[in-house]
């Protein structure tokens, strides 16, 4: 009878914690926790700034959205459907795509532990918010939206 009690016990706080991950998939947090400081780079001070150059693409007027994915996402080609028709729609918005495969160095200072994920920078670069898995296209919005209007004058 013990056992049984356990066994439900764990399986209740198992099921708990999926469903507490599930609920966080997606979703834009603000700038991203724990980004580790590169050496050599003209401001160490401020690594959670990505340039045209690291990047390997220019970044957008006005916002940039970037996504970390690897061949073998399932979930990483509608994500690029959808962030391009979002950077389509808004005027200086541009959407890049990092292999995470290719670009280790990236994925290890950005915290990048899954794909896709999903970076949105203002204008010079700085990580303004980030998403872990196939976010939902209101969120994509509302997080692009928020870069657009701290820009605006």
């Amino acid at each position: 009878m013990g056992g049984l009690i356990v066994l439900v016990v764990v399986l209740g706080a198992a099921t708990a914690a999926g469903l507490a991950l599930r609920k966080r998939r997606g979703k834009f947090k603000a700038s991203p926790a724990g980004v580790r400081p590169v050496a050599g780079r003209s401001n160490p001070a401020d690594p959670a700034v990505l340039t045209a150059e690291e990047l390997g693409a220019p970044l957008g007027a006005r916002a940039t959205l970037v996504q970390f994915s690897t061949e073998f996402c399932a979930n990483c080609p509608p994500t690029r459907r959808m962030l391009g028709q979002v950077a389509q729609e808004h005027d200086g918005v541009e959407l890049v795509e990092v292999d995470a495969a290719a670009r280790l160095d990236l994925a290890r200072r950005l915290n990048i532990y899954s794909t896709p994920t999903i970076l949105v920078l203002g204008p010079d670069g700085a990580v303004a918010s980030r998403a872990s898995g196939q976010p939902r296209r209101a969120d994509v919005l509302c997080a692009v939206d928020g870069v657009l209007e701290a820009g605006a004058p």
